[in-house]
């Protein structure tokens, strides 16, 4: 009693190599469950090739085909399982059953602080092991002195937990010796001599001081935050082929193939994490999914079908909710994530922002690909920290990145490089 059983989410590999894995997620449903699955996936740097999904309101059956979105990423399958098991209502033992899901429950914050000799793409490498170590980054401040040190902060919370992690009431396994000890190891491995001092612990008033964005002028929050893309970012986007596909999303209703359903027809250029947009979206706007199909990609589209409820098992027949629901998904899907470069005094900043979950939650990866894209353009990073801004009507995260220029083969100054490095910076974000 008390451990999840291993039926609730099972993981197969694909009978020849280079088949997708099969992840099947078989238990009680709850709101936003997709959303949350989908997520996970996303974080895990997994890519969703189709799926199907199924519910009556009270049984949740799921099965998702699954790639790694490149050859460098390490999954360690028995910790997605783990992960996975974790969001499941049936992972509750029969004691807790009707009891709030600790996986709602905020993790604790530590803070993990080097101080080192910085070199090109060391943010990156950085990123990379506490991706691995599966180290959900919740904020950062990178400082790079004079005498080209850097002084790093990052907020992290530890997304692993063991099997027996309701039982026990923690969630993580951070305050444990053995997690940081495995935690200092790796970064040692990839900071090697050049790191001077390394520490990680429980965050203090510290993480209170860098909840909200600085520096952000008006000007530009209006161009990061507005809800069509400016004539600057379609200049910047004519650069990449892929970026016109983004001009084609459909999104339509049909109320004559079901008494009791909603049906939703998308149509749209595929993108790393286009699943999870979709689901957050309809999370966000109470929508519940009873049945979904999505198929696989053909000439970079995929198409999707979902028959959808309102909260209390009504179908949409309202024009304006109609109209407001397909407006706001294809929002989600033409723009899901916002990249522009403004001056900032004498130094040229990178800001990237992604809309945060009703729930909190912010996008997985994103400070890993955008690091990796710079590093990628042999560009420095002077400074760079994460933080939440409330514009429009909602909560967003937002990455703001100091540029060096002096390491840099682009002028940044000049309004082609800038838009080769957003172009780059957003074809890795949507993993093109």
């Amino acid at each position: 009693m008390g451990v999840p059983s291993d039926d609730v989410v099972l993981i197969h590999q694909g009978k020849n190599p280079g088949e997708p894995y099969i992840v099947t997620v078989n238990c009680p449903d709850k709101t936003g469950l997709g959303c949350d699955i989908c997520r996970i996936i996303l974080d895990f740097g997994l890519y969703i090739s189709k799926g199907d999904i199924s519910t009556d309101g009270i049984w949740c059956y799921i099965v998702l085909w699954v790639v790694p979105h490149s050859s460098s990423v390490k999954v360690k399958w028995s910790n997605l399982k783990n992960r996975l098991q974790s969001e499941c209502p049936s992972c509750l033992p029969t004691f807790y059953f009707n009891q709030p899901s600790t996986s709602s429950l905020p993790s604790p914050v530590y803070l993990l602080k080097f101080f080192c000799i910085d070199r090109r793409g060391l943010l990156n490498d950085v990123t990379q092991v506490l991706c691995e170590l599966e180290l959900t980054i919740q904020r950062v401040k990178v400082t790079t002195t004079p005498d080209d040190r850097v002084f790093d902060l990052f907020f992290v919370s530890d997304s692993f937990m063991s099997l027996m992690f309701i039982v026990s009431h923690c969630r993580d396994l951070l305050h444990t010796k053995d997690r940081q000890d495995e935690t200092l190891e790796q970064l040692h491995v990839v900071l090697g001599e050049s790191c001077i001092t390394c520490e990680l612990q429980l965050a203090g008033p510290e993480y209170e001081r860098h909840q909200g964005i600085s520096s952000l002028s008006p000007v530009v929050a209006e161009e990061l935050f507005r809800c069509e893309l400016s004539d600057r970012e379609i200049h910047s986007q004519a650069l990449s082929p892929d970026m016109t596909k983004l001009k084609n999303a459909n999104v339509t209703v049909d109320n004559s193939l079901s008494l009791a359903h909603t049906l939703l027809q998308i149509h749209c250029a595929d993108h790393k994490g286009l699943l999870y947009d979709i689901m957050r979206t309809l999370k966000d706007c109470s929508i519940q999914i009873t049945y979904g199909r999505l198929s696989p990609s053909t000439k970079g589209y995929r198409d999707l079908d979902l028959f959808i409820q309102q909260i209390g098992g009504k179908k949409i027949l309202d024009l304006e909710k109609q109209d407001a629901l397909c407006s706001h998904l294809k929002a989600e899907m033409l723009h899901p994530l916002r990249v522009i470069i403004a001056s900032r005094g004498p130094d040229t900043e990178l800001l990237v922002a992604n809309p945060v979950e009703l729930s909190g939650n912010g996008r997985p990866q994103v400070f890993y690909d955008v690091t990796l894209a710079l590093k990628s353009l042999g560009i420095c990073i002077f400074s760079a920290e994460i933080r939440r801004h409330s514009a429009s009507d909602r909560e967003w995260e937002v990455y703001s990145f100091l540029l060096d220029e002096s390491c840099s083969k682009f002028q940044l100054s000049n309004m082609v490089a800038r838009n080769q490095i957003v172009d780059r910076v957003r074809r890795t974000l949507m993993g093109w």
